[in-house]
């Protein structure tokens, strides 16, 4: 195997495709990486460790075909440090020579033979912008619980109803919404699926600005499979098992108190009130007519306190908020405006976003978050 690209693209695809390997693999092949060299010009990478596959095709000057299997994370910190210029691999014994202006180095290479097959991509179910999808994973991935003792909780809920795709997280603590349309394969095509959100957000991290993404799902409850492929790009994951609670539910019907603030000044003081704000204390909001006064803290400790204007509807409301839970939301709504609707103080309050004081909210995303007792 002999082949010569760019240093640039060589290091994307290398940094891409190892970027889910995993830290403690079950087995220690499962730390490499497959180079598959082809005479046709072609150059792919793929990594496995039976969850998640990744898989990046790209172009190369290939003189001599094959395949080979290296050590992942180190391919990746050499490729990373190498000068900008063309990079020359070439397999030579049982070496991987990378050959680089003046700089040579030599890996040793895995029995390839004993790496598993990546798993096929499942049927197509129908196409979304890149854009559009990447921020929706962000907006929702925010809420997915990181504690790996409910795993149920560490998933994105995926609900696709013909040209409606639902995307649903939460940690008991707020819950994250999003709608978005998108290009189905069938018009009347009806699937769940429960996918880790940190696959999403690895995928989300890849996609480019522009095009499309591919979302691959079977229609068939044994393949527990979802893959997303978009320029050359290819992840496979398997579904995360069990049964999502009904989240839906948890939004309540109607919200008589109304509060509409902009947005950056908003998080730029929460940032600053929550300064003072001790592990597991809330932040206060106070909501009269025409503002809201943020503070923290309070008795002997450090204390803190802000105004703001913000529109209000409703009754007057003293409410408390994690104050990262709360920058989370406020994060991810990427409106000039917030608008936040209560029940009352203890129950949950329901954030979305608008583009002016006076507009429309949107109702494509919503973020609900738990009060905490003041």
């Amino acid at each position: 195997m002999k082949f010569h690209l760019d240093r640039g693209a060589l290091g994307d695809a290398v940094t891409w495709a190892t970027r889910t390997l995993p830290v403690r693999p079950a087995m220690p092949i499962l730390q490499g990486v497959r180079i598959v060299a082809d005479t046709s010009g072609e150059l792919q990478l793929s990594t496995f460790d039976y969850e998640v596959s990744a898989q990046i095709t790209l172009d190369a000057e290939v003189d001599e075909g094959g395949e080979v299997l290296v050590q992942g994370r180190m391919l990746s910190d050499i490729v990373r440090a190498l000068p900008n210029k063309d990079v020359s691999v070439a397999l030579e014994g049982t070496k991987l020579q990378l050959r680089c202006g003046s700089a040579r180095f030599a890996l040793a290479t895995l029995p390839v033979e004993e790496y598993p097959q990546l798993p096929s991509m499942p049927p197509v179910a129908g196409s979304v912008p890149a854009d559009v999808f990447s921020e929706a994973i962000s907006q929702v991935t925010v809420a997915a619980s990181k504690d790996d003792t409910l795993p149920l909780l560490t998933g994105v809920k995926v609900e696709i109803e013909g040209e409606k795709v639902t995307l649903m997280a939460t940690d008991r603590y707020r819950l994250a919404m999003r709608e978005l349309s998108w290009n189905p394969a069938s018009p009347g095509a009806e699937l769940t699926a429960l996918v880790r959100a940190r696959t999403l957000h690895e995928v989300a991290r890849s996609l480019a600005t522009g095009g499309s993404v591919d979302i691959a799902l079977a229609d068939d409850s044994a393949a527990k499979l979802v893959g997303f492929e978009s320029g050359g790009r290819r992840t496979t994951s398997t579904l995360v098992d069990g049964d999502y609670p009904p989240v839906r539910r948890l939004f309540p019907d109607s919200s008589p108190i109304t509060a509409v603030i902009a947005t950056a000044p908003l998080i730029e003081a929460v940032k600053r009130v929550s300064l003072v704000a001790e592990r597991n204390t809330p932040v206060r909001l106070s909501f009269t007519e025409g503002q809201v006064a943020l503070e923290a803290g309070a008795g002997d400790d450090a204390q803190a306190s802000e105004v703001l204007e913000a529109q209000l509807e409703g009754e007057d409301l003293v409410v408390g908020f994690n104050s990262g839970f709360l920058l989370d939301g406020l994060g991810a709504l990427g409106t000039e405006f917030a608008r936040l609707t209560f029940t009352d103080s203890i129950k949950p309050s329901v954030m979305s976003g608008q583009d002016s004081l006076e507009g429309t909210p949107d109702g494509s995303y919503k973020y609900l978050i738990m009060p905490m007792r003041i």
